[in-house]
């Protein structure tokens, strides 16, 4: 693997220092928007789609991309298609944590799933040409595109308009038209004080459908009494916790998820010599060589996983190098987060930042260091157990809106199956905290925003970066 970027100067290289105990040899550079060239070359045998340039080309209104035709009313590209759907099937709702005027285009539209859906609806996707049922295909081929007011976009984008249908259905019995896959509505980049107060409600009531559907079997008596929704600030009327047992099925998939991780501490020295300053160039090589680390340890996972038959290894690729940095950081902040905010964080208190290094530091590593600490703080009070950190590192790489896959359906299968048996764990083995489930969700948008602009924070901002953060969380917990 091989990087343009030299590690910073600063006094001593990656390796051979005298202040660390076990010196590395030669360390590696880090990864970059990808992953070991040697590594990729073993995962993916050189199988990638090239586009016909000779087709004709059409613009996708919502995003840009290389539209494929006419899609709910408008032109659009498979990937706004597939969104809109889920989007709306799924009763999703979403937030912006900024103005929600985010720029559209292929490179960004996965960013900002509140400012996507959005712009689907002002650029006139019809909802009504959705089919009822969720499966391929539109309702009415003839439907065109629709103009709706501001204050019905905003009903859709609130949630309110879902909310009134659930009433509608609670009140007037099940539909057997009801979309398919009313799951936990998710928020795209929560801002660190609106996550815990919000009251955006969830969406639950299509448990039983799709547990019969992803998972091929019967629905147990226990979900009977699921209420059709929850609230984060606790308004929802919820039942009474109540005892249960956790679905054998369930069991089963989460133990072979638990037997694909490599829960062993990491193998990286991180021990120095009392006394001994940290320049900014060694503990740079530190953070590659970890980075490599976690690294190899994503790609041997992905070889166990149970479903690593049904998909193709060009998914995989495509997968593994949109994900990588998402993975590593949720692992570091919940299975190795003892080594990295102990260990590490007494490697980086022996670092000093120069003046000039202060100075120059960006805004938007500003950003990410405020977002660190909050995402730090959630997990740490929610202390996710291995069985829920193997769980959310699934759904979280088995991403359906990446560009590229050739199987997204199939990914959204698996990933609504990994969702419910998430779901179905958390709500057995704690079950006096109703809103776990969907704290949990909440924080996989989060990983996903800060892994996106950490990619964008210059190399060698990371070593002050990580001393920061790493600084700030410690202190916070060794005070409570």
């Amino acid at each position: 693997m091989e990087r343009d970027e030299r590690p910073p100067s600063g006094g001593g290289g990656g390796g051979g220092s005298a202040g660390f105990l076990e010196p590395p040899a030669a360390l590696p550079p880090p990864p970059r928007n990808g992953f070991c060239q040697d590594e990729l070359t073993e995962l993916d045998p050189g199988t990638i789609s090239v586009p016909d340039d000779r087709a004709e080309q059409r613009t996708c209104l919502i995003c840009g991309d290389r539209a494929t035709g006419l899609h709910y009313g408008i032109i659009s590209c498979e990937g706004c298609k597939g969104f809109f759907k889920r989007s709306i099937c799924n009763k999703r709702v979403y937030r912006c944590s900024r103005d929600k005027n985010c720029v559209m285009s292929r490179k960004q539209r996965n960013r900002c799933q509140y400012c996507r859906l959005l712009k689907c609806l002002q650029m006139g996707m019809n909802r009504k040409a959705i089919r009822e049922d969720g499966m391929p295909g539109g309702r009415n081929k003839s439907i065109g595109p629709v103009q709706i007011s501001e204050e019905e976009i905003e009903r859709i984008m609130s949630g309110q308009e879902f909310e009134e249908e659930a009433n509608h259905w609670s009140n007037h019995g099940d539909s057997d038209h009801s979309s398919p896959g009313n799951r936990a509505s998710e928020s795209n980049q929560p801002s660190p004080g609106s996550t815990l107060s919000s009251s955006r409600s969830v969406e639950l009531n299509g448990f039983m459908t799709f547990r019969e559907q992803y998972m091929g079997m019967s629905v147990p008596p226990h979900y009977q009494y699921i209420p059709h929704l929850f609230s984060y600030s606790g308004h929802s009327p919820l039942l009474p916790p109540q005892a249960r047992s956790l679905d054998p099925q369930s069991y089963s998939l989460i133990h072979q998820l638990m037997s694909a991780e490599d829960l062993e501490p990491l193998g990286t020295p991180m021990l120095i010599e009392d006394g001994y300053a940290v320049t900014q160039a060694e503990l740079f090589a530190l953070l590659c060589r970890l980075a490599d680390e976690l690294l190899f340890r994503q790609i041997a996972w992905i070889k166990k996983l149970p479903f690593f038959c049904e998909l193709s290894i060009k998914d995989y690729t495509c997968l593994l190098s949109s994900t990588w940095q998402e993975l590593i950081l949720l692992s570091s902040l919940t299975v190795y987060s003892k080594q990295i905010f102990g260990e590490l964080a007494d490697v980086t208190a022996k670092y000093s930042p120069s003046d000039e290094e202060l100075h120059r530091f960006s805004d938007e590593g500003m950003e990410v260091i405020e977002r660190l600490i909050y995402l730090y703080h959630k997990f740490h009070q929610l202390k996710v157990s291995n069985e829920e950190y193997a769980c959310m590192k699934a759904i979280n790489f088995l991403n359906q809106d990446i560009r590229g896959l050739t199987s997204a359906s199939q990914l959204e299968q698996l990933n609504k199956r990994y969702w419910y048996i998430c779901q179905d764990f958390t709500e057995y083995k704690y079950t006096h905290q109703p809103n776990r489930f969907p704290d949990l969700m909440m924080c996989l948008p989060e990983i996903r925003y800060i892994a996106g602009k950490m990619v964008n924070v210059p190399l060698e901002q990371l070593p002050l970066l990580f001393k920061v953060v790493l600084h700030s969380c410690k202190t916070s917990v060794v005070k409570e």
